[in-house]
């Protein structure tokens, strides 16, 4: 796996109600950017807040949508195994092409007891396994060394979704520690370290900014050899980047710039999630109107 996987918000009616027609407009919009896949159910899809009737009704949006185009991973982190296989034998059953799973939180988590899970997991599933790590979700920061025994130990868990930073730094690292085993790393958090990460050796990036077509515009120069196109491009963006991921109002951010692009009809979040301000509004439009008028920033609309 390698490329970028945006990460779905989950759009929600004026009610409060999963509004599956703006879903099924991003969809489409962001496979017509390019993007490499789909992870549904995810940390930004506002999973924590969704009913179990909704997660199915989410998943089965998604993968219809989608109709077989682009592989989809879907978040199936659960608190205890039992639970986490559910999830993860339904997403299977749905046709996804690999799960994303964070450690679950317990008390006195150790090493041993993570490595045990993702061996369980993928002893009892045939489905390839994200490893998500990204401690402010499970409560648990996992060491280089560990990501890479269990890349080495398990096969079917060699790609990471890594969200702990320095994420370059802990990029370099963990590919060190996993020597030949062909591990595949994405970075998260926005995107705001991406081009960093390629140059750690990342295979990609693996999250839910609002305008993918800039995260693909960045890996795709990077992979065809042109490093200073794709850096261009990123630091003309990263700002947008940043601002969209501040802690607390970044869903919310992102959800107000997908109804300025059209895709979704409503910009909210569930409680006890923050709506977007007059001041946050303010400064967001400055800054997409700086964005847009940067040169090979076409894809942003102010």
């Amino acid at each position: 796996m390698q490329g970028v996987f945006s990460v779905l918000a989950t759009p929600f009616d004026p009610h409060g109600d999963v509004d599956t027609d703006s879903l099924r407009r991003v969809v489409e919009a962001f496979i017509g950017a390019g993007v490499t896949g789909f992870t549904a159910l995810g940390v930004t899809s506002e999973v924590t807040r969704l009913t179990d009737w909704e997660r199915s009704l989410v998943l089965d949006t998604v993968m219809s949508q989608v109709d077989g185009r682009v592989p989809v991973v879907v978040g199936t982190t659960a608190e205890g195994l039992h639970t986490c296989l559910a999830f993860t034998r339904q997403a299977r059953d749905a046709g996804a092409a690999a799960v994303m799973v964070s450690p679950p939180r317990a008390p006195k988590l150790n090493s041993a007891s993570v490595r045990a899970h993702y061996a369980a997991l993928a002893e009892q599933t045939d489905v390839p396994i994200v490893v998500q790590d990204y401690p402010p979700v499970s409560g648990f920061a996992m060491e280089p060394a560990l990501l890479a025994t269990i890349a080495r130990d398990i096969p079917a868990a060699r790609t990471i979704k890594l969200e702990d930073p320095p994420t370059p730094r802990k990029t370099a690292l963990i590919l060190e520690a996993a020597g030949d085993v062909p591990v595949a790393i994405f970075g998260g958090l926005g995107g705001v370290y991406l081009l960093e990460e390629l140059l750690a050796g990342g295979a990609g990036a693996m999250t839910g900014f609002a305008y993918p077509e800039a995260l693909v515009a960045i890996v795709s120069r990077f992979r065809a050899g042109d490093v200073d196109g794709a850096a261009d491009i990123f630091y003309r963006t990263v700002p947008l980047m940043r601002f969209e991921f501040q802690e607390g109002i970044g869903m919310a951010i992102r959800k107000d710039v997908l109804k300025r692009r059209g895709l979704i009809r409503d910009g909210g979040t569930r409680a006890p999630g923050a709506r977007i301000d007059a001041g946050t509004q303010t400064a967001l439009e400055r800054l997409l109107a700086w964005t847009a008028a940067q040169e090979g920033c076409a894809w942003i609309s102010a």
